[in-house]
């Protein structure tokens, strides 16, 4: 009798144990499932955005093209608009940008790498571009959110950046502003217009003249804080080297 008492509950235990594992490989099949499907259609996406632009990307087309249901596409997005916000949160420049600082004799390469960087992803990105003028056209919560994460990005760097130089938070801004948004535009403009005031857009010529003269706002910038950046650079090294 006690041995079958043990085998029932050697039994029972080993049922448990195999429906709890079942249980878990069934929702990392699922989960690995989720990922692929969202993969294929934020790729899908971007492959018509680029071929016909936003207006007029539908979610059956969609749905259709990568070969997954409309209704996982209302499912894990909500909707065609929430997909092109996925895309966007995706790739975008600002809201994936490493919070990672540099050291204050590397500021200016950092400054510099960083907005050439920022020039490079969204010009060999042309869904992003159209994308950009879609969140432009278009005003809900999404776009809020993804507005709050660029911010959240441009306030931390604008802080670290004042800090390492010295300079009031506000010519920070004001200069990453002027930067940021003049790179943004016209790389969205390349598409319309070849030329802005004589420069080439669509060609490397122009983009190399526009990093050049970034390059040079940023020296200009950090020679005229001589005083409140060179100075404590030379510090900082001569601290160093004590």
């Amino acid at each position: 009798m006690l041995f079958f008492a043990c085998y029932r509950k050697v039994t029972y235990l080993c049922s448990r144990l195999g429906t709890f594992f079942y249980a878990m490989e069934s929702e990392i099949y699922v989960e690995k499932g989720r990922a692929v499907s969202e993969k294929r259609l934020l790729a899908t996406l971007g492959e018509m955005i680029a071929e016909k632009g936003f207006e007029k990307i539908g979610i059956n087309a969609v749905a259709s093209r990568s070969g997954v249901a409309k209704i996982l596409i209302y499912r894990y997005f909500g909707s065609v608009e929430g997909l092109m916000a996925a895309y966007i949160r995706q790739y975008d420049y600002w809201i994936n940008f490493p919070r990672k600082l540099p050291r204050r004799e590397e500021l200016p390469d950092f400054l510099k790498k960083m907005f050439h960087l920022q020039i490079e992803q969204l010009h060999n990105n042309p869904t992003l571009r159209r994308l950009y003028r879609w969140e432009l056209s278009s005003k809900n919560a999404m776009i809020e959110g993804l507005c709050r994460q660029r911010e959240e990005t441009g306030l931390w760097l604008i802080d670290a950046v004042s800090k390492l130089t010295g300079n009031d938070p506000k010519e920070v801004a004001a200069l990453a502003t002027i930067i940021s948004a003049s790179i943004t535009y016209l790389v969205m403009l390349e598409e319309f217009s070849p030329k802005y005031n004589g420069i080439p857009l669509d060609n490397d010529d122009g983009w190399v003249q526009i990093c050049s003269t970034i390059d040079g706002l940023i020296d200009h910038w950090l020679e005229k804080s001589a005083i409140g950046f060179s100075g404590k650079v030379k510090t900082l090294n001569n601290q160093t080297k004590e």
